[in-house]
């Protein structure tokens, strides 16, 4: 069985239902779950020629970036807890998801990832990709997909 699951979430319904089937499978086997969110790097702002700029704009942006992934990890730590299951939480910053999940799992020693897809086929997924495709394409854990 199972003993430490990485359920990575970015607060959309799909993925919140996935960490509440993450959470009841939890308190059933008695694993631990780390929620993780992989927040966006902050656009980088600059002054120059013709561009309009304020001395707060990072730090605002920073902070609106913060409040997100708060509110969404809170949320979805309410659910595990709702289920009786107990986890920890992990942000990091990057632009690459599917990588900052593998490193995270791999790093808090979880011994599975289980995430949700969305579900795209065809010309869609190819153009756009999925992080859920990536991380099954690069992840030597085990990964459970919910759909």
């Amino acid at each position: 069985m199972f003993k430490h699951i990485l359920v990575p979430t970015d607060g959309s319904e799909l993925s919140m239902n996935s960490v509440a089937r993450a959470a009841a499978y939890a308190q059933e086997s008695g694993a631990r779950i780390t929620l993780f969110y992989a927040q966006p790097e902050a656009p980088s702002v600059y002054a120059g020629l013709g561009a309009v700029s304020n001395a707060h704009l990072s730090q605002d942006l920073q902070t609106r970036l913060n409040e997100a992934a708060t509110e969404i990890l809170d949320a979805a730590e309410k659910v595990v807890h709702d289920a009786g299951a107990s986890c920890q939480r992990v942000v990091r910053v990057g632009g690459k998801p599917y990588e900052l999940i593998i490193a995270t799992a791999d790093a808090n020693g979880c011994d599975l990832i289980f995430m949700a897809s969305h579900g795209r086929s065809g010309v869609s997924a190819l153009l756009l990709g999925s992080e859920t495709q990536k991380v099954l394409a690069h992840s030597t854990i085990p990964v459970l997909v919910y759909r």
